[in-house]
């Protein structure tokens, strides 16, 4: 090794062993080992989150690693997503969420399923000979082509497979979990021969060929390879986890562009995670600034009062969130999942409560909202259009990437409750828990029943007299002055700052801090400042269940799309509105009397009568329809504000009610879930506007019904310059759609669905490109009956 390599690792240990450790500016988190929850709701999601692992079948979930390795599964894999081309990705985020939840609770039946996964992976391994572990199928002759530099990428797809960079993702983090949370060797050693093969994937390719390549979602690929650095000492894999950052979002945000709106948000998130942690290992303040511009701005512009983002699992623009307030796929549960992983790395080098207080909203009102608290079904979407639904999973039939977060969310509950950094302790969430501190010899215990009363305590247990500051989170909530008393008495404050109640002094046994942390209720708007509002108690968004009625699909069946609430929509015109100043709205809300959290919501008008609605945790609301989100109007507004309404709507629920099915071009989910197939197609965006077209073709596959009159509905952008489209069902040319070369708004066109496929329940949809034309480009194609 030269001089100049040796110095080089030399300086990249020190960072390594730097951000690994303790930071001068920053904290430490304590292993989820150290802390235990005690009762409450977030023990009781653990628990339900254990259940629910231990149903699901390892054998199953090993299915797709044993036969891409050319060994015998014992057991046919999962269906769902499963067995139609992301084969494998669940198995990944199983191990990670059963090293989690064994950090957590010790509890020996998940370590027992971790060490039958863990030896089935070993052995796919080895009979692959190459470090190579996963499920894509045919993924093999795949990985050949990329390395030969024959890559054909989407933004959904890699070489004809759906997102397989994606998929190994989760395997990649699942070993490191295993290792980092259960100190396992073999993980360690399985991931260290997986990035092998990954370096050896890519090394013949050229940056270009690679960014290219990273156009398909690829998780946080550049985040486990960062990770691989660390854990080896390696600077080569560094180098790797830089050159797996995709460089066209990067370089908007180092310039502090907002390029986001349209893009998937999801494919985002995981790739800031890697910025953030290569970051941190180089002392980068370039990327580490990029990845806080990227916070600030989904934190404060993207994210509604849960915490959540997105809709139809894009980025909406920042001044318009109609469509969030209209549809039925609202925020992303592995969104969430992945801001609060990015706000814990920001929050880690630079100890800000607005972190704090962004983890503790998407924690208790998003995250927490997304089991069921009953059989420990996991949502997608968390609709806030109001009066509509969610749908929760099955342990057997539902393999969407939602669960594969979902399952690791309510595994970790213990990691941001307290941290340290040397003789200070931060108690940052109000979760009864206990931490062992080994560091100082230690132990504290919270407890408390938040938010239903607004206090917690602390009970601090040296095991001899010690000093050190405790420091309390003072939360941007708070409706008064937070009284601290010690052991009864009211405490001396070392600093009673903007961000923590600091106390500083020599502890004994038994110490009791007892922190009253008082709440009220407000109000938040929507962030375009549109007149629709949130309620919120302290940190607590409050809800209103309407109605039982139509819950279609509430447990999902194994289909596509099963994720998705496809029952009724009620009109945004039948629902009720808030009749109210803003200002006044907090005036409308009385405490109910002996329910905690409860409270009575007047104002309200609902097809011209006065109503009043009793409004709740929204962590507490299951089984129903809802409203988040309130519709708000003066007196004189609210006639005109339902007309509004009924005529925005008219067109589409009519629409809504005759289709039996759709696809919104260009948007991942819809088109993965219709099993799309192209050839010389390219999706894009215009605004907030997704579209595909083609100057060869592609194609779906599409449910109708059997036997009755149905007919092809096709959205599509007219252009001011010459384009020519054919479509086609089951091969049969149906239309052709107009090209008047004049530039105008969205057109459709309904197209009769022939004869000879009347007795079929699925049909094969084609658009074309007619040579030497590209096709238009198409937005959206539904099937509708008569």
């Amino acid at each position: 090794m030269s001089l100049k390599n040796i110095l080089i690792y030399i300086v990249f240990v020190a960072l390594c062993n730097n951000v690994l450790g303790q930071t001068m500016k920053g904290i430490s988190y304590f292993d989820l080992k150290d802390v235990r929850l005690l009762p409450s709701i977030f023990k009781h999601a653990e628990q339900a989150d254990l259940h629910y692992l231990l149903e699901m079948d390892p054998d199953r979930l090993l299915s797709p690693f044993l036969r891409e390795a050319g060994l015998t599964p014992i057991k046919e894999s999962y269906g769902n997503w499963e067995n139609t081309g992301l084969d494998g990705h669940i198995g990944g985020h199983y191990i990670s969420a059963l090293s989690l939840m064994y950090a957590a609770t010790g509890d020996a039946r998940i370590k027992q399923r971790l060490d039958y996964m863990l030896t089935a992976l070993q052995r796919c391994q080895e009979a692959n000979g190459d470090g190579y572990i996963g499920g894509v199928p045919g993924g093999r002759a795949m990985w050949d082509e990329i390395r030969a530099g024959n890559i054909k990428a989407g933004t959904f797809s890699l070489n004809g497979k759906w997102v397989p960079l994606y998929n190994i993702h989760k395997t990649y983090a699942g070993l490191r979990d295993a290792y980092v949370l259960t100190g396992d060797e073999r993980a360690k050693a399985m991931l260290i021969r997986m990035a092998e093969w990954a370096d050896t994937l890519v090394k013949q390719l050229s940056d270009a060929q690679l960014q290219d390549m990273l156009r398909s979602e690829h998780g946080g690929l550049n985040e486990v390879f960062a990770d691989v650095a660390a854990i080896t000492q390696n600077p080569a894999y560094l180098q790797l986890a830089r050159r797996f950052s995709h460089q066209a979002i990067l370089e908007s945000l180092i310039q502090q562009t907002d390029k986001l709106t349209g893009l998937h948000a999801n494919t985002q998130i995981p790739k800031i995670l890697g910025f953030k942690r290569i970051a941190d290992l180089a002392e980068d303040t370039v990327w580490a600034e990029a990845s806080r511009f990227f916070w600030n701005n989904v934190v404060r512009q993207r994210s509604i009062s849960i915490g959540g983002n997105s809709v139809s699992e894009h980025f909406n623009p920042v001044d318009d969130f109609s469509k969030m307030i209209h549809s039925i796929e609202g925020p992303e549960t592995c969104n969430t999942y992945n801001m609060l992983r990015l706000t814990k790395m920001l929050y880690q080098t630079d100890p800000q409560t607005d972190y704090m207080d962004y983890y503790e909203r998407g924690l208790f009102n998003h995250i927490l909202s997304t089991q069921h608290p009953e059989h420990g079904g996991l949502v997608y979407f968390t609709q806030i259009r109001p009066g509509h639904y969610r749908v929760y999973s099955r342990p057997h039939t539902s393999m969407w990437c939602c669960v594969g977060s979902g399952m690791e969310n309510h595994a970790k509950y213990g990691e941001m409750i307290y941290a340290y950094r040397r003789d200070e302790l931060f108690v940052n969430l109000f979760i009864p828990s206990r931490v062992n501190w080994s560091e100082q010899q230690v132990e504290v215990i919270q407890d408390n029943n938040f938010p239903s009363e607004a206090s917690t305590k602390l009970t601090i247990e040296p095991k001899k007299p010690t000093s050190f500051t405790l420091h309390i989170r003072k939360p941007s909530w708070l409706a008064g002055t937070p009284v601290v008393r010690i052991n009864g008495r009211i405490a001396e404050l070392t600093n009673d700052g903007a961000n923590y109640l600091s106390i500083y002094r020599r502890w004994k046994r038994g110490d009791v801090v007892e922190v009253g942390l008082p709440m009220d209720i407000r109000t938040e708007q929507l962030p375009d400042g549109s007149n629709y509002y949130s309620i919120l108690y302290g940190p607590i968004v409050l809800g209103a269940r309407i109605d039982t009625a139509d819950l279609s699909g509430l447990r999902a069946d194994d289909s596509r799309m099963g994720h998705v609430a496809k029952g009724r929509q009620i009109p945004l015109k039948d629902l009720p509105i808030l009749v109210s100043d803003p200002n006044d709205i907090p005036k409308r809300i009385r405490a109910v009397p002996s329910k905690p959290l409860h409270f009575t919501l007047t104002g309200l008008q609902q097809k011209g009568a006065a109503i009043q609605l009793e409004l709740e945790p929204f962590y507490q609301i299951h089984d129903a329809r809802y409203i988040l989100y309130w519709p708000q109007a003066t007196e004189k507004q609210v006639q005109e504000m339902q007309n509004k309404m009924a005529e925005e709507e008219k067109e589409r629920l009519a629409l809504a009610a005759v289709t039996i099915d759709k696809v919104v071009c260009g948007e991942q989910q819809p088109e993965s879930d219709h099993f799309i197939q192209e050839e010389n197609s390219n999706a894009g965006t215009f605004e907030d506007t997704r579209w595909r077209e083609a100057s060869g073709w592609f194609r779906y596959t599409m449910r109708k019904l059997p036997h009755a009159d149905q007919w092809l509905y096709v959205r599509y952008l007219a252009e001011d310059s010459s384009r020519q489209t054919e479509v086609r069902v089951n091969g049969i040319a149906i239309g052709v759609l107009p090209s008047t070369g004049e530039k105008q708004p969205p057109k459709t066109i309904r197209l009769r669905l022939p004869h000879q496929v009347r007795e079929a329940d699925r049909i094969e949809v084609q658009i074309n490109g007619v040579p030497p034309a590209t096709s238009h480009k198409i937005l959206e194609i539904r099937t509708i009956s008569g």
